[in-house]
């Protein structure tokens, strides 16, 4: 955990002391905390499949984004401390449970305690696909600490100006931070495998929530990403955003996107000839995606 000592593990690199009790910027310590751990069905679906993904909620998180849709846990810090025993343990109950992976959930602060669960939970037959669900706001270096104990990667690219990254996130270097991270990412795992029943086992799927009001940021991403990325990269279009926590103040986010929003992307996806990936629906009740952080396993 010499990582912990002076904390670098993130892109702010606050150099916090996490083994001597002090919090960096993302309100961690030396302790894992966890909101929820449960059977998700709401993933994409190669991921959630029939069985579902094996979702472990980490708590508290290294970004202040105003309209997260757990805010609760990532920015009210809501959870309970475990060990890293007790994580390992989780693991392989989910796997019990018969589900497709193990999906952390916000889990960059928690690297390095990450990484000796896996160990443990290995050695006490954990063996189906480990998923990185993360912001996309990662160190080179951290992605290649876990190489060998992450299978599939889910990056978010939330933002192509870092104009509206300092804007809604406060932070002002995003898009080149997530962009190296992600590709080092398919530089270890590569473009997503699939077994025969289209379940992921391997590959980076790049994730993109619509924001209303922010479309050009939208076609700047993907506009990127099939120019920079090979025509084998997956995305995952996500319209699930409605307003909540600080954004309800907000003049452009206080509300879901329209309609005509979405046929706009939707159009502009089409024209850009992305061949793989996924495109949710627009929904009436997104808030449905969103779990109940209860504490439990």
């Amino acid at each position: 955990m010499k990582e912990l000592k002076l904390c670098n593990i993130c892109p702010h690199r606050c150099r916090a002391n996490r083994l001597d009790g002090k919090m960096g910027r993302c309100k961690c310590d030396d302790k894992v905390k966890i909101a929820l751990a449960s059977i998700h069905h709401y993933e994409e679906p190669c991921i959630s499949g029939k069985n579902g993904s094996g979702t472990v909620f980490f708590s508290n998180c290294n970004l202040n984004c105003i309209y997260c849709q757990n805010y609760e846990i990532s920015q009210q810090g809501k959870g309970k401390i475990i060990s890293i025993e007790h994580l390992a343990e989780i693991f392989v109950t989910q796997q019990k449970k018969n589900v497709n992976n193990i999906n952390l959930v916000t889990p960059t602060m928690y690297v390095p305690q990450i990484i000796e669960a896996i160990k443990i939970a290995k050695t006490n037959g954990l063996n189906i696909p480990i998923i990185y669900n993360s912001n996309g706001y990662e160190n080179v270096e951290t992605i290649k600490m876990l190489k060998g104990y992450i299978d599939i990667y889910l990056p978010d690219l939330k933002y192509y100006s870092n104009k509206i990254s300092k804007k809604y996130s406060n932070i002002d270097n995003y898009f080149e931070i997530a962009i190296n991270a992600i590709k080092e990412m398919q530089k270890q795992v590569g473009n997503p495998v699939f077994d025969n029943n289209g379940i992921i086992k391997k590959g980076v799927i790049i994730r993109h929530l619509i924001l209303p009001n922010h479309l050009l940021n939208t076609k700047n991403i993907l506009k990127y990403i099939k120019e920079n990325f090979n025509e084998d990269t997956y995305i995952s279009l996500m319209a699930q955003y409605f307003p909540t926590y600080k954004a309800k103040d907000d003049k452009l986010l206080n509300r879901k996107i329209t309609k005509k929003e979405y046929k706009e992307i939707e159009s502009y996806l089409y024209s850009l000839d992305i061949k793989n990936g996924y495109i949710q629906d627009l929904g009436e009740h997104e808030e449905e995606y969103v779990p109940k952080f209860d504490f439990s396993e």
